[in-house]
């Protein structure tokens, strides 16, 4: 078991930044590869980005490509969203989410889940 524990969140104007944490206990987070979904209200949960184990491969969803950033350090396990030029269209809750295969990750379908923060971008 592997349990998330997301924190950062809050509210931000239009064009700020916020850096969204996850960190883990439980199994090696090392392992896992991680990434961040998030919902906006009254739409579904959506991939914003993953990172693999080591690091050296990320994922971005369209929408976030080169203003959103995924990190990690292994050493504290905690994965980084770093969140820049915001819009308010990035207002949602967003997940920390963890997966040994990153595929199944990506499509949404990771084993285990952080309980969300909420982050809400005004214009």
């Amino acid at each position: 078991q592997i349990q998330l524990v997301e924190s950062g969140g809050g509210l931000v104007q239009a064009g700020g930044s916020l850096t969204l944490s996850c960190t883990t206990s439980g199994r090696t987070f090392s392992s896992y590869a991680m990434g961040w979904f998030r919902q906006a209200p009254g739409k579904e949960r959506e991939f914003v980005a993953a990172i693999i184990w080591t690091g050296g491969s990320t994922n971005y969803a369209d929408s976030v490509k080169g203003r959103f950033t995924i990190s990690r350090d292994n050493s504290k396990n905690t994965v980084y969203l770093q969140m820049n030029s915001l819009k308010p269209e990035d207002t949602a809750a967003y997940y920390c989410a963890a997966d040994p295969d990153v595929v199944r990750l990506r499509r949404g379908r990771p084993p285990y889940w952080g309980q969300g923060t909420q982050v809400t971008v005004s214009s």
